[in-house]
């Protein structure tokens, strides 16, 4: 019997899931602003520092090293434990490293300072992805993960605009303080939301009887069961291998960005960030776009959310290496941009909705935490460093345009893992959610 106000699909009433959300989406934000503040400072922390295109880059990756380290263990306190106060205490840990950062006196210092500030992101995306696979119901899965990827592009740029608007009023030590308050007031918040009773983690099993009578029973998953769980499910992994060619591309521009608008188009850096976040804050319309034409496909479509990544993939790849190849400057390629922009994120809704789809429920944060390792391991740790040495070795224009085609790759596995999604989606195990007393 369902509580008075509560309709169906959901745990709580409309009204208190859309709050919940709105911090989620809050956290998300102020995540990437502190997150990616760091790329505006670049020519501040070169002129006083003398730090290389590929130092920078490695203060970029710093954050993402951390969170390939840490997101799978975290991600298991997350499903095992409580959702909020992980996110929580991880929350004012990211925001508390950012402040940090102000106080640092050389690279190695940032860099042990930027570290810190993923090893608090670490478990957010997957207990964020989780929650909101439960809080909504699933043939609005893809619609609403995408809204909140969507506070991705916003915190990146609003992190690039208010790092140098910051750093070149007041100082670049500045920048990281200011821009870390707003998250922590927002993750002691979240502390007193509500949230859903952690899954067993239990499996159906069927047997044969003496007398020929199957007999239906539930048995506790062993720490192999959760491992067939996995391995056993290839729409997951190649979905997971999409991810890291996807965010390779995303990492590399975006840190980047505003290094190729001063040097290739000779603009200050004030209006090189803006650039940029002109190119990033189009992205909010990418990722729920995305994630609507995955669920409105689905009707008819059982493999639509990876079609429509698939797609998203291989148009990203041909509009960035497009602009940056045949041109050098100009609103032709800035609205080319803007359009592969959209492309870059319009995959992420639907994919990461496919990394809850096809796993059990009480392993959904473990199976983004997954996701966000090999994402990281092979595309956003790497990206930066790789795209600094190419830009170091044979100029940014022609480092970005190699780092735009990895999107190639992405829609290969996207695609293959499209051949699985069905049967894998049939396997899942089926349990209610529910809310916690």
């Amino acid at each position: 019997m369902r509580k008075s106000g509560v309709p169906n699909g959901y745990i709580f009433s409309k009204g208190y899931t859309h709050y919940i959300f709105i911090l989620l989406f809050l956290l998300y934000f102020f995540d990437y602003v502190d997150r990616m503040v760091v790329a505006a400072l670049f020519p501040f922390l070169k002129a006083e520092w003398g730090l290389t295109d590929a130092q920078c880059g490695m203060l970029v990756s710093a954050v993402y090293w951390a969170i390939l380290i840490f997101s799978f263990p975290v991600s298991i306190v997350i499903d095992r434990w409580s959702r909020k106060k992980a996110i929580g205490i991880m929350a004012v840990l990211w925001s508390l490293a950012t402040v940090a950062c102000a106080f640092t006196k050389n690279f190695g210092q940032l860099f042990a300072a930027r570290t810190a500030i993923g090893l608090g992101e670490a478990g957010y995306a997957p207990g964020g992805t989780a929650m909101i696979s439960a809080l909504y119901p699933e043939k609005k899965r893809s619609l609403l993960i995408g809204i909140w990827n969507s506070s991705i592009p916003i915190g990146m740029a609003c992190g690039l605009v208010a790092g140098g608007y910051i750093a070149t009023h007041w100082g670049w030590r500045h920048a990281f303080g200011i821009v870390a308050l707003p998250g922590l007031i927002i993750s002691i918040l979240f502390f007193f939301v509500k949230d859903y009773k952690t899954v067993g983690l239990e499996q159906t099993v069927t047997k044969g009887s003496a007398a020929g009578i199957a007999e239906v029973k539930k048995k506790k998953m062993s720490k192999m069961d959760i491992v067939r769980e996995f391995i056993r499910t290839p729409s997951l992994l190649l979905t997971y291998l999409g991810f890291a060619g996807m965010m390779f591309v995303a990492t590399s521009l975006s840190t980047f960005f505003p290094t190729y608008f001063v040097r290739v188009q000779g603009v200050p850096l004030q209006k090189a960030t803006l650039l940029t976040s002109g190119i990033m804050i189009v992205c909010i319309i990418g990722s729920p776009l995305g994630g609507w034409i995955a669920d409105w496909w689905m009707k008819w479509k059982i493999q639509s959310r990876l079609y429509v990544a698939a797609i998203a993939a291989i148009l990203t790849a041909l509009l960035y290496f497009s602009a940056f190849h045949f041109f050098q400057g100009g609103p032709v390629q800035y609205v080319i941009f803007m359009l592969a922009a959209i492309c870059s994120i319009a995959y992420a809704s639907s994919a990461i909705a496919v990394t809850q789809d096809v796993v059990h429920p009480g392993l959904r944060a473990i199976s983004y935490a997954l996701c966000v390792v090999t994402q990281h391991l092979l595309g956003s740790s790497i990206g930066p460093i790789m795209t600094g040495a190419l830009s170091d070795q044979y100029g940014i224009a022609t480092a970005l345009k190699i780092a735009s085609l990895m999107g190639i790759s992405s829609c290969i596995f996207f695609y293959l893992g499209s051949w699985f999604y069905k049967r894998d989606l049939e396997k899942v195990e089926k349990i209610k959610i529910t809310a916690e007393e």
